[in-house]
């Protein structure tokens, strides 16, 4: 009966690579950082002929008994998806098409950007079409709505003031009332 070793490449120098290869009974299994060295005065030469990897038992015998080892299905690629995807890339590598390899929220991004554009490009379409008495009328209400703004902003300026300059004014009113009166 063989014993297998597990030797890493790293922990043995050469030496001790000669004294694992001089025992016929022990197969060397090494790991995949091996570093072979040339075969030396301890090496046997059939040594580095064996394979490394153990073969295993069953291959040889025909043995109907044996359970024989079956490739495991992978389910990913039975399945329908799986398939058409599949389909689709082989098709449009054929024919030069690049998949999209955009993720969706930037697509989602690019539609509405589109979108917005399109938008922009009819608002501009309709203004352009706009009769000259449209514009006339549009102005106005620009003036209209400009009085307005200037009208409530001084008002909020009056109840913001402060306090002393809210009775100043009140002084002056009354100061201009009364001269009235005696001038009168």
């Amino acid at each position: 009966m063989t014993s297998v070793v597990v030797v890493p490449a790293n922990a043995l120098d050469t030496t001790d690579w000669c004294a694992y290869s001089t025992r016929k009974d022990t197969p060397i299994i090494v790991c995949a950082l091996i570093q072979w060295h040339e075969p030396c005065e301890h090496c046997e030469p059939s040594f580095l002929e064996r394979s490394i990897m153990a073969e295993p038992d069953y291959i040889d015998s025909d043995n109907p008994d044996l359970i024989r080892p079956k490739k495991m299905v992978n389910p990913v690629k039975i399945s329908r998806n799986h398939q058409d995807l599949h389909r689709e890339l082989l098709m449009n590598q054929k024919m030069g098409i690049a998949p999209q390899n955009k993720p969706e929220l930037q697509k989602v991004m690019e539609k509405r950007k589109r979108d917005q554009v399109v938008k922009q490009h009819k608002e501009e379409d309709a203004q352009k079409k706009k009769s000259d008495f449209e514009i006339e009328l549009q102005k106005r209400h620009q003036k209209l709505e400009q009085l307005e703004y200037e009208k409530h902003r001084t008002e909020e300026e009056r109840e913001n003031a402060p306090e002393f300059v809210k009775i100043k004014g009140n002084l002056r009113r009354t100061n201009q009332e009364v001269a009235e009166v005696y001038d009168s």
